[in-house]
């Protein structure tokens, strides 16, 4: 879910055109999730095929990256790798959230309760080996290149927006901005008609708050991300408020308060992430066959649709001399 600073950040308003021919990586458990959780038909129930296979995630990818694709931006997602040994916790609190979610959802719908049912439903979205496999085989029939980072999908995305192969990362968590990465797209992939995108510029988010990056991860700390659990009572404007007058050490030691893991341990997961530094980053010619084989043979989706979406992707090949060039 990430670190809780709606509070006090304020994203500006962006242009569709001023990340047009930009190359944004987009961080691929938070795009999923938003698909798992947002594509369900009335009752809740996820899309699916006729086998029984969840297909929700597959019309995100398709239909959504389609869109921003012809809108001239260049989507690169990002894979987490294995999770940190210190975000069990939070794995686990999510993994209960889930099975008591499903367990209200299925409730819901022996009552006939559709509202309250897709409710629910919105919550038990899981990720699955399945899920992330097939949605990078639609990825690479797309011609969309996409990175498995070694740990966290988000650390992986800052730090190639950091290197320069990406103008800016798009999630909808605010860890990225403590992974350092300068530039942060929100709400690029959250719905089709693209006219709701936030902008956030790290600089500009610490100068507002007066912190350095260091001061910032701190807040977080107090407040409580994925890999600690925060201190009771302390929310972002207090956790602000604490680091204006204070240090995270001196806080902890006045209040006789502490963050299961040494301070500075917590605070490399954010400064030092473990990175895959080796990647390629490719866009290659749309599969045409290939996508309507995997998406209406396999999946059962519909032809018509399908190849609107193709389309879309397929209009940019004609502006440019070639696809390599437009996207070098």
């Amino acid at each position: 879910m990430g670190v809780k600073f709606k509070d006090i950040i304020s994203p500006e308003k962006i242009n569709l055109k001023d990340l047009d021919g930009k190359a944004i990586a987009i961080d691929g458990a938070n795009t999923l999730y938003q698909f798992l959780s947002s594509i369900r038909q009335r009752d809740g129930t996820p899309l699916m095929d006729n086998k029984g296979n969840i297909t929700s995630h597959l019309s995100g990818i398709l239909y959504r990256t389609a869109a921003i694709v012809e809108k001239g931006i260049k989507p690169i997602y990002v894979f987490d790798g294995k999770p940190s040994e210190h975000k069990e916790d939070t794995v686990e609190a999510r993994r209960e959230v889930r099975a008591e979610a499903e367990k209200k959802w299925k409730e819901a719908l022996e009552k006939g309760d559709e509202e309250e049912a897709r409710k629910f439903a919105t919550r038990s979205s899981r990720m699955s080996p399945y899920i992330i496999d097939s949605a990078k085989k639609l990825l690479e029939l797309m011609g969309i290149p996409y990175v498995q980072s070694f740990g966290e999908g988000e650390a992986q995305a800052s730090y190639m927006v950091k290197k320069g192969d990406a103008w800016a990362v798009a999630s909808q968590d605010y860890d990225c901005l403590l992974f350092g990465s300068p530039k942060i797209i929100r709400n690029l992939t959250i719905s089709g008609n693209l006219s709701d995108l936030e902008y956030l510029e790290l600089k500009k988010v610490l100068y507002s708050l007066n912190l350095s990056r260091e001061q910032l991860i701190d807040v977080a700390l107090l407040v409580g991300t994925d890999f600690n659990p925060g201190i009771k009572g302390v929310g972002s404007k207090t956790g602000l408020k604490i680091m204006k007058n204070s240090s995270l050490e001196e806080y902890l030691k006045e209040k006789d308060e502490n963050l299961g893991l040494p301070t500075q341990k917590l605070r490399n997961i954010f400064l030092n992430p473990e990175i895959n530094p080796d990647y390629d980053i490719k866009w290659k010619s749309v599969d045409k066959e290939g996508i309507i084989n995997f998406m209406c043979t396999e999946h059962d989706f519909s032809p018509e649709r399908v190849e609107g979406a193709i389309k879309k992707m397929e209009k940019l090949n004609t502006t440019q001399k070639s696809l390599e060039d437009w996207f070098g």
